[in-house]
Order: C-alpha cells, then structure tokens, then sequence
C-alpha cells in the first residue's frame, strides 16, 4: 500500500492558493508567510528600495546554522542569493543550482 502526502500552501493574506513561502525579519524578528505569486511579486516590490539602501546587520542564528558558528549553510546561502535575485528582478529558479552570473552579482553587491 502506497502513501502519497500533499502539502498545500495557502496563501496568508487572501486564502488563494499560495505558491511560496517568504522569510523576512524586522527589529530582530524573523517571520515566514506563505504567498501567491501575485502578493509575493508586490512584498518584493514594496521592500526593494528598502533592501536595496540597507546593510546588513548582524543577526541571531537562523535556523540551519551550526551550532556556534556564524555562516550560514548552503541550503541558507542560496535561499538568501534566490531572495536577493528576486528582489533584483533576476530570473532564477526555485530550485537546484544558481547560475553562476547571479552568484557573482550577488557577491559583487555584498
């Protein structure tokens, strides 16, 4: 007998089906809220100039960190490198490998 579990998203704010889950921390709290395509377009588009003219601060342990280190692991990295491409109007994938452009311009802006 097969099991097949499904794990559907809903989108936070209008009940539509959600298609991502963004992560995002204000005065030193992280949330995540599950999205549309269509709300996580306009949250990136209200936080860009924001983004953009911010530096980065330091931050508490994320999940996925180890242990008493500070860097964050691959997994993290490239959810970050995603996050930014995105907010850059980058074309990048949800999953596997990052062009190698978008590594750069991501390390040239950081």
């Amino acid at each position: 007998m097969a099991t097949q579990i499904q794990k559907l998203l809903i989108d936070d704010l209008d009940g539509s089906t959600a298609e991502e889950t963004v992560a995002f921390a204000i005065d030193g709290t992280s949330y995540e809220i599950d999205l549309s395509g269509e709300n996580v377009k306009k949250l990136r588009e209200v936080l860009t100039p924001f983004v953009s003219s911010a530096r980065r601060g330091e931050s508490a342990p994320a999940r996925g960190r180890k242990r008493g280190g500070s860097q964050p692991s691959a997994r993290d990295k490239s959810a970050e490198i995603r996050a930014w491409a995105k907010g850059q109007g980058l074309n990048v994938s949800e999953r596997g490998r990052i062009a190698s452009h978008v590594v750069q311009q991501y390390e040239a802006a950081h």
